[in-house]
């Protein structure tokens, strides 16, 4: 057991819980980075099929020209989206949702004035991506299994 465990464990109010937290780390942190990738590809799956339909809007918040942004926009939710699920360059996939979602909270919170109630949902997605950037794919990602990450 590492010093570290041993720590961990002796801070634990019920000790012996520590290892089913340890066995359960991988499975949690990989059933995440799903979660959070199949989310994106849903709501990147429309937009991939036209992106030139974002244009308006994505001009509308200064991103011009907006025929690069809307399909920057698209490939970041939909691919960004599929190299999550599949643990494959987590971190640079991780980092470009993280940008998207904290424009989409400005976007619901101030540009629409919808505050918390209209933002909620995307703080929560761009938690999960920050986390996702700042842990990598975890241990049942590609990442891993090739031994590089960023």
């Amino acid at each position: 057991m590492s010093a570290a465990n041993s720590a961990q464990r002796s801070s634990l109010i019920i000790p012996a819980l520590g290892r089913l937290y340890a066995s359960l780390d991988g499975v949690a942190h990989a059933l995440l980075r799903i979660a959070a990738g199949l989310g994106l590809i849903v709501h990147g799956w429309p937009k991939i099929q036209d992106p030139m339909k974002l244009v308006g809007m994505v001009e509308s918040l200064g991103f011009v020209p907006g025929a690069f942004w809307a399909v920057a926009l698209a490939a970041t939710e939909f691919i960004g989206g599929i190299l999550l699920v599949l643990g494959l360059l987590t971190r640079p996939a991780a980092l470009a949702a993280t940008i998207v979602l904290v424009v989409t909270v400005y976007f619901h919170w101030v540009v629409q004035s919808q505050g918390w109630g209209g933002s909620e949902k995307s703080i929560l997605w761009a938690t999960m991506t920050f986390l996702l950037f700042v842990r990598g794919g975890g241990a049942f990602s590609i990442d891993n299994r090739l031994k590089k990450q960023f």
